[in-house]
């Protein structure tokens, strides 16, 4: 059971070793040159896609509450899902079906899931870079993570052509979809004529400085937008090893409250989705740190079995899930209220 804590899957678990990975010396890793690269998508074909709005899976349909006219869509870009040591592919196929279960059935499902009652759902599929590209950055991670972010924008520009019809949008991602998600946010977002149109950007999972954009802000109040809101999630009084390389003096937004309280009560967590399907209230508190958000060992039914665990990398969209569906919807309200 305690690999299903976070998100369910019991190999998206080791997401909490995202940042400070280390490598897999005991394999021999294919240099990423001498590889041919899995077939561009194209994003004119639907299959190309894990949702669009007409394609809903049917495990999403239990959280959709607001299915009429919805005014805003959203972008999501799904975290790292290829963490098998012994795959030695640095990018995967997007007809990998192993893949596209692992985004239907547990990004999608656990996280964008978040984002459904506040606009079109958008997931493209794109050719992920495995896990390894981050400890192993140097040494062929470089080129595996830009052939994957390649997609990422191919597909938002698709998307921008052929779908959005001038509407706002909300910017969803973790993990690695949040290292495209910034990227994507300065190429294309930040201080365009089509930031007037950026709802917000939730990008949690990946640090990220405060002025990363020019023009995107850090929001500190639960009902503006226009801006970004990140977070880093470890267990109180926990620091990582790569504290002070990657974290210190990042953004961190309090996923609870959303304005620039350094702390919640638990009374005020609104839910965290478990994998077991059900969702558990008023469950956790945090603190908000220099540079990580800290949390309370959750309440739940087998919160025993995750005593020793302190990264909750994993676990940082779920474990707010309640709070940020209901943070979103705020956000696009008041975006059309300012408007």
């Amino acid at each position: 059971m305690l690999k299903k804590y976070f998100i369910g899957y019991k190999n998206l678990f080791v997401l909490a070793l995202l940042i400070g990975l280390g490598s897999c010396k005991s394999i021999e890793i294919p240099v990423f040159s001498s590889q041919n690269p899995p077939a561009e998508p194209n994003y004119n074909d639907a299959s190309t896609w894990a949702v669009l709005p007409n394609t809903y899976p049917e495990n999403l349909k239990k959280w959709q509450t607001n299915t009429a006219n919805l005014p805003a869509d959203v972008f999501y870009i799904y975290p790292t899902l290829n963490l098998d040591k012994k795959d030695l592919r640095w990018n995967v196929p997007i007809s990998d079906k192993v893949q596209q279960n692992k985004v239907l059935n547990t990004a999608v499902y656990f996280q964008a899931s978040a984002f459904l009652n506040a606009g079109k759902l958008y997931v493209p599929y794109y050719r992920q870079a495995h896990l390894r590209a981050y400890s192993q950055y140097q040494n062929g991670g470089k080129e595996a993570l830009n052939l994957a972010y390649a997609d990422v924008k191919a597909a938002f520009q698709y998307y921008l052509k052929n779908y959005n019809n001038n509407r706002p949008f909300i910017i969803a991602s973790h993990s690695q979809g949040t290292t495209h998600a910034i990227r994507l946010l300065k190429e294309l977002v930040d201080g365009k004529a089509i930031q007037k149109q950026l709802i917000a950007a939730y990008i949690p999972g990946i640090a990220v400085k405060k002025d990363a954009f020019k023009s995107i802000l850090f929001m500190t109040s639960p009902t503006q937008t226009g801006g970004f809101v990140a977070w880093n999630t470890y267990k109180k009084n926990y620091y990582p090893k790569t504290f002070s390389k990657w974290f210190e003096g990042s953004a961190v937004s309090n996923p609870i409250t959303w304005d620039d309280s350094k702390t919640s009560l638990r009374a005020a967590h609104k839910g965290f989705l478990f994998g077991n399907g059900k969702m558990y209230t008023q469950a956790l508190q945090v603190y908000v740190k220099n540079g990580i958000l800290w949390t309370s060992l959750p309440h739940f039914p087998y919160r025993l079995f995750a005593i020793g665990k302190k990264r909750y990398h994993a676990g940082d969209i779920n474990l707010f899930w309640e709070d940020i569906r209901l943070n979103a919807e705020m956000r696009v309200k008041s975006y059309f209220k300012a408007d």
